[in-house]
């Protein structure tokens, strides 16, 4: 249907032309915004479950903030196939359902903070073009666990709980190194996929 309205807005010439050429640029982007906004519901669903898995299966190492992050998997997976605000939103609209979901005020603030400053530093290394995937991944692994720990001494008042972070950001690398490659593997398929449709 879009290669048949491109083709008529490329026989059509003078005015009549130029709004043929405007009605495809309407309907072609219309039709994008439909798919994203679909992707967009089917990301934040994959990313509560991810987080209501990680909520069954808490890591226990004896210090708070470890986490798989196995959401972050699809915030990243998102940022590379739908693009920075779309990631936003559905990281903001994720800790904010999973908040309400599972945790309480305190834990929300320090889901945001981790949450947030862990995506904007990948949305920062992504365009820095130094990176790979699995690269972002481990920036953006280390960042969230720096955020909470950050928040947590604004909370607590004590510079003590630093001492926390050398195993943080091991674990944040660890991490991050395992969605990195996942997202990789996602993110190859789902640009196939694209491709394929818009072929079709």
């Amino acid at each position: 249907m879009m290669v048949k309205v491109k083709e008529l807005a490329g026989i059509t010439t003078g005015a009549g032309g130029g709004i043929a050429a405007i009605v495809c640029e309407i309907v072609e982007w219309r039709s994008k915004m439909a798919k994203k906004t679909a992707y967009l519901g089917v990301f934040t669903a994959l990313a509560f479950v991810f987080s209501y898995i990680e909520f069954l299966l808490p890591v226990n190492l004896g210090i708070p903030g470890i986490k798989l992050g196995l959401a972050n998997l699809v915030v990243i997976v998102s940022l590379y196939t739908m693009g920075t605000s779309w990631a936003l939103t559905l990281s903001f609209v994720r800790i904010l359902l999973t908040g309400l979901t599972f945790g309480n005020p305190a834990s929300m603030i320090y889901s945001f903070a981790g949450g947030m400053l862990s995506l904007v530093i990948m949305i920062i290394a992504k365009r820095c073009k130094l990176f790979s995937v699995t690269g972002v991944s481990v920036l953006g692994g280390v960042f969230h666990n720096i955020g909470q720990i950050l928040v947590a001494i604004l909370v607590v008042e004590t510079a003590s709980l630093l001492y926390y972070l050398p195993v943080l950001i091991l674990s944040g690398v660890t991490a991050g190194v395992l969605i990195g490659m996942l997202s990789s593997i996602l993110i190859r398929h789902l640009r196939k996929i694209t491709e394929t449709e818009e072929l079709g």
